[in-house]
């Protein structure tokens, strides 16, 4: 899972994402190529965020909400974190009860359990190039029947040494 990439794709996803079955993306995807070479590789799912234009957000949803397995997953790109969540956004998580909840937008790298909302948050901090981050990263991890496992937290290198 990656977020923020700003129209940057870095060539070690390919890698790094060989052996999932899926890539989701958090937002801010930056540019169709990008989105566009991520769906060539493996099933895609992703929203679109506050920077991306016209032809991203007709594509893809603001928010996207599925079944992994038997994981409610609620993905969308501007969402907060537990205590601080952006406005809305707690009225969704009671609305549709998800066990995973996804968003990007901070820059921020962040897994923690919801107690309150019985969920578990991640935000995959951001993958590409642009934006005040100092480490690119992305989150890797399994999804079987109920249980989110193996997650692991990815280091693409400094932001401003590619």
């Amino acid at each position: 899972m990656l977020s923020d990439t700003h129209g940057f794709l870095d060539e070690k996803f390919f890698d790094l994402f060989s052996g999932c079955d899926e890539i989701w993306h958090a937002g801010d995807i930056g540019t169709a190529s990008v989105s566009n070479r991520l769906e060539s590789f493996k099933p895609f799912r992703c929203v679109f965020g506050n920077i991306d234009g016209t032809e991203i957000r007709a594509k893809y949803p603001e928010k996207n909400i599925f079944l992994c397995e038997q994981v409610k997953v609620f993905m969308i790109h501007i969402g907060g974190y537990p205590g601080n969540y952006s406005p809305g956004i707690r009225e969704e998580l009671l609305e549709h009860k998800p066990g995973l909840f996804i968003c990007g937008h901070s820059h921020i790298l962040k897994i923690t359990r919801d107690e309150k909302y019985n969920l578990l948050h991640m935000n995959p901090g951001a993958a590409g190039k642009y934006g005040m981050h100092k480490m690119r990263t992305a989150i890797r991890f399994s999804i079987a029947e109920n249980n989110i496992s193996n997650v692991e937290v990815i280091e693409l290198g400094e932001r401003g040494k590619i």
